[in-house]
């Protein structure tokens, strides 16, 4: 991506090719090359597709989307709803950890860095890939969305048996890409603090979620953070 130098797994740039060679694609990079010049973007630019990077599209077993990065310092680090050690756990993470707890039984993670999901082959896509600093939602309806509607679809068409979290209305809206015959859709509320008793708490999708991978001879996920 010309001076933004990511870096993302070679099965993914295979799936997503068409995707890096198309139109929007190359306004994207112009429009975030511009950005760089005059305001501070999160994540770091290397770090942008870390999501595609940690977790490779064969080894894919359960997607969580997200919205947007988070847009304040030392907290994006390309994976959703994720912060990297030493970082305060944002709300709505406090909130999945506490459902984590109930439903699975955790040991209350100390820390917010969700690497140890992806590598197992959690997915934790946000739907838009950067962010202006302190400005929430500053790099929607840029082409991010199309890229990473193209992910989602690639893996629900590629791939069988794969877990889709969606929280809160605007992940819902990605059911459309997913045929709800050939995965497990886990739809709720958001866990964030405005929503989470409506609805995420209680919502048992870890334990779901592992007991339809175990049904469809996939290994479960081991959600403990470490």
């Amino acid at each position: 991506m010309s001076t933004i130098k990511p870096r993302i797994d070679e099965s993914w740039k295979e799936v997503l090719e068409a995707e890096f060679k198309a139109d929007y694609f190359s306004e994207l990079k112009d429009f975030l090359v511009k950005e760089r010049d005059r305001y501070t973007v999160y994540p770091p630019g290397s770090k942008m597709f870390a999501a595609f990077d940690r977790t490779p599209f064969d080894k894919v077993k359960a997607v969580i989307i997200g919205q947007d990065p988070y847009h304040n310092p030392g907290q994006a680090h390309g994976l959703c709803f994720s912060v990297p050690r030493g970082v305060d756990i944002p709300p709505s993470l406090r909130n999945i950890y506490k459902e984590l707890i109930s439903d699975v039984g955790i040991v209350k993670p100390q820390h917010g860095n969700l690497e140890q999901w992806a590598e197992q082959g959690v997915l934790l896509l946000n739907a838009t890939l950067s962010v202006r600093a302190h400005q929430a939602g500053s790099h929607q309806r840029r082409g991010w969305e199309q890229f990473t509607d193209a992910a989602i679809k690639a893996v629900a068409e590629k791939r069988e048996h794969i877990v889709f979290f969606l929280w809160g209305n605007y992940a819902k809206n990605k059911a459309a890409l997913i045929d709800a015959s050939k995965h497990l859709i886990l739809t709720s509320v958001h866990p964030s603090p405005l929503s989470a008793s409506r609805g995420f708490f209680g919502c048992k999708h870890f334990s779901t979620a592992n007991k339809y991978l175990i049904d469809n001879s996939m290994e479960p996920v081991n959600w403990s953070i470490t």
